[in-house]
């Protein structure tokens, strides 16, 4: 266990995939541990950059571009923009309780073991893999032939959701 530990420790690629995962998960506990909303939008931003350099490792350009455009840019930028435009209470952040924290930091850690035993104790099936010339036309074909049911599934429960978020807005101001 220890030397495949070591062998993946030396391979280049493994070394930047294991920054950027770092880095992701780094963001993603500063996001939830900052008392400012606005630090948590920057640390939300900084984990969508680290998993768009997942995507480029994972040969996946086009995810990257969309997860850059979309979550980091537009996500980013609405929830700054929303934060600005609400009033927010300074103040009136009681302690944290001591116990709960000690409790979550030795869930995650039990989680982490777990996980970390888990993959080291999987088996992976090792098949060559031949990326495709465009991966975004072989998107677009699963998309529209293999997985066209799902894809208007998921386009009709965002106009559900955008349709709820606006009956419920009206009503917040009448």
């Amino acid at each position: 266990m220890i030397d495949n530990i070591a062998n993946t420790l030396t391979d280049g690629p493994s070394l930047v995939f294991f920054a950027f995962a770092l880095l992701a998960i780094g963001g993603a506990i500063f996001m939830i541990s900052f008392d400012r909303v606005v630090h948590m939008a920057v640390a939300a931003a900084f984990t969508f950059l680290s998993l768009a350099g997942l995507y480029v490792l994972l040969q996946a350009e086009f995810l990257a571009f969309v997860q850059i455009l979309i979550y980091t840019g537009a996500i980013s930028i609405l929830m700054i923009f929303g934060i600005m435009m609400t009033r927010h209470q300074d103040g009136d952040q009681g302690p944290r309780n001591r116990l709960q924290s000690v409790l979550a930091f030795v869930g995650a850690a039990g989680l982490f073991g777990i996980l970390f035993w888990v993959i080291q104790r999987t088996d992976f099936n090792s098949q060559p893999f031949e990326p495709v010339e465009d991966n975004t036309k072989e998107i677009g074909k699963l998309l529209f032939t293999e997985q066209v049911i799902p894809f208007e599934l998921v386009s009709l429960l965002l106009t559900a959701a955008f349709i709820g978020a606006i009956v419920l807005a009206k009503r917040e101001g009448d």
